[in-house]
């Protein structure tokens, strides 16, 4: 089972590879996620299971909504947990933060993604034409009302 830790800027050279790995063309890089790791109202956390990275995921807090940057978890480590678990985590983050909403961007041809946010309670809002470049693939806008809501699994990503 993954845990969750803070990332820090020893974890960057993982984070590239694994960036690659999962996004190709459209991957950050190594400067880009460094920013994002030290960015103002940013918080990032690493799935690890062992001392071994599996997953990876961040949030922005503005004040008033939260939105998830990335979440993304290693080939061999997908469909087993690692991505509900962190998602749980940067919801719970984004309540103790008191955002009102939580906001994220998927490409409407990810289907495992759509089902993790869906059943997180997430509602499709509106679609970004060619919002992901290079591929020029479209996203869907989603939403997470916080205000009175609780999420469906346990911080640990273990149903309740």
């Amino acid at each position: 089972m993954a845990t969750l830790r803070p990332l820090v800027g020893t974890d960057l050279p993982v984070l590239e590879r694994m960036e690659r790995e999962l996004f190709g063309a459209g991957a950050w890089s190594r400067a880009m996620l460094a920013e994002e790791l030290d960015g103002p109202g940013r918080w990032y956390v690493g799935a690890v299971e062992g001392d071994v990275l599996v997953g990876y995921a961040g949030l922005w807090f503005d004040g008033i909504d939260a939105q998830v940057m990335t979440i993304g978890t290693t080939t061999h480590r997908q469909g087993g947990g690692v991505g509900r678990l962190m998602l749980g985590a940067l919801v719970q983050r984004a309540r103790d933060l008191g955002a009102d909403a939580v906001l994220l961007e998927v490409r409407v041809d990810n289907e495992p993604a759509l089902r993790l946010y869906e059943r997180a309670g997430f509602e499709r809002m509106g679609l970004r034409r060619g919002y992901y470049q290079p591929e020029n693939k479209d996203a869907w806008t989603m939403r997470l009302a916080l205000a009175g809501v609780t999420t469906g699994g346990r911080a640990d990503g273990r149903d309740a």
